[in-house]
């Protein structure tokens, strides 16, 4: 049976999206699934579809355009009743201490991922 939230990629590496769009399409039989290929680009995705039930975010940090700092300061801004409905999980390679401390602190941010994340962990985090 397929999984019922929305899912959102927002990751510039293509390798990284395909790896991440195959462990959600074999974890947890995700589709559709969206791609933003920066933090703008996943912020006009989602002022333009406000009406989602459920939403689950994956987000990269180091991005062109809009990073994933960006991206979070901005989402900060979107109406109450489109955050609500919305969990942002961090994928991420970086190994700088501040960087990840920062992403844990954020409020709006679930869980701080490596990438590649096994596919155990998303199963046991959403099934």
């Amino acid at each position: 049976m397929p999984f019922r939230s929305q899912f959102i990629i927002i990751e510039d590496n293509l390798i990284d999206q395909f790896v991440t769009k195959k462990l959600l399409k074999k974890g947890l039989d995700i589709n559709p699934l969206y791609i933003a290929n920066n933090g703008k680009e996943g912020i006009d995705w989602l002022t333009g579809n406000p009406d989602h039930h459920s939403l689950i975010i994956f987000l990269d940090i180091q991005m062109p355009i809009m990073n994933g700092f960006e991206f979070l300061d901005e989402f900060d801004k979107l109406p109450e009743n489109v955050k609500d409905r919305i969990e942002i999980f961090v994928l991420s390679s970086t190994l700088d201490s501040d960087e990840i401390k920062k992403v844990r602190e954020n409020k709006y941010v679930s869980d701080f991922w490596n990438k590649p994340f096994r596919l155990e962990l998303l199963q046991k985090t959403f099934v």
